[in-house]
């Protein structure tokens, strides 16, 4: 494999036949199992999403520095009530320089949040409506979009994989999936850490801005910003390019999926390269309910997905030292 696949996303919203279907479901498989990377084309026309929805999205970052402070964890600012959703602000002297907010499913439906004894459940803070007009009808719809391409992407692998129909699609109900909109802020070089990795690709010297890892999740859906910079470990041990594509996304798979399937489905490792200029992201990580009851295809032990998210979610800088509860 010398890139990764690239796979048209209206055949698996609305496939025009079933032999669409199955060619979708076949593609989608094969790069689950091979690469654990691929590229979604045309992702916006195939759920009707505005060409600018992105950059609306992102006018999150044009808020005060009060006013975003407002929204942040308490790990961040200790008043706060929330632990776990909400703004992460820049960490000073970390290789990942960024700043971003993670948001939860009650941003769609109120219902969906819990009391807060939680954080996995807790509600989101979000901008009011007078400082971000119309911001948050584009995070409900894009949010509601990304729900269904998740569902369509589980749908193909479950059946791709000769799994139990609606093997996966239950453990959705309620589920906890986190939209996350990312700022890697210009930097100066007296800002850089003294021991921040850097590569030479076609001649540049980049930086290493993303530190390597796994997501640890099921599926992760990224739309970049032109800029680039998201490689993939390559089978060979290398690192391959996930270009930007305009109207579409990049996929990869987390380790409680690739641990669902009995290891048949990859959690590639992958990084981000940048420069000093400015870089956004937004994720949008598909997940279960925090109480889902996760049972491998092959036996191996059951698990469940908020135990299990939060052992390997709290290793990332941003939840570093959080506790599963609320502080006092």
């Amino acid at each position: 494999m010398t890139e990764i696949p690239r796979i048209p996303a209206r055949p698996l919203i609305a496939p025009a036949s079933d032999a669409e279907w199955r060619e979708t479901v076949a593609a989608i498989t094969g790069a689950a199992t091979r690469s654990g990377f691929m590229t979604l084309g045309d992702v916006g026309d195939a759920l009707c999403l505005p060409a600018d929805m992105h950059a609306r999205l992102l006018r999150f970052f044009t808020l005060p520095d009060d006013a975003k402070l407002a929204l942040a964890r308490q790990k961040f600012v200790p008043g706060n009530r929330n632990v776990y959703r909400g703004l992460f602000p820049v960490q000073k002297g970390e290789t990942t320089c960024k700043e971003g907010i993670d948001i939860g499913p009650d941003l769609i439906d109120p219902a969906r949040a819990g009391d807060g004894a939680d954080p996995l459940t807790e509600p989101t803070p979000l901008p009011p409506e007078a400082a971000l007009p119309g911001w948050r009808a584009d995070a409900i719809a894009y949010y509601g979009a990304m729900e269904r391409l998740g569902s369509a992407l589980c749908r193909a692998l479950t059946e791709g994989l000769g799994a139990p129909a609606g093997a996966l699609e239950p453990l959705f109900d309620r589920g906890i999936s986190t939209l996350r909109l990312i700022r890697y802020p210009e930097r100066t070089p007296d800002t850089l850490p003294a021991d921040l990795a850097t590569v030479r690709v076609e001649g540049e010297t980049r930086m290493v801005v993303g530190a390597p890892h796994c997501d640890s999740g099921f599926v992760t859906l990224l739309w970049q910003d032109p800029t680039g910079g998201l490689q993939a470990r390559g089978p060979d041990g290398g690192w391959l390019d996930v270009p930007p594509i305009p109207g579409g996304l990049a996929v990869n798979f987390g380790r409680m999926l690739s641990d669902w399937s009995g290891g048949h489905v990859k959690a590639t490792e992958h990084r981000v390269l940048g420069g000093l200029k400015e870089r956004c992201s937004i994720p949008f990580f598909f997940e279960p309910a925090v109480d889902a009851r996760i049972v491998p295809l092959g036996g191996a032990e059951p698990f469940v997905y908020g135990d299990k998210l939060w052992e390997w979610s709290s290793k990332f800088v941003e939840f570093r030292g959080v506790q599963r509860h609320r502080a006092a």
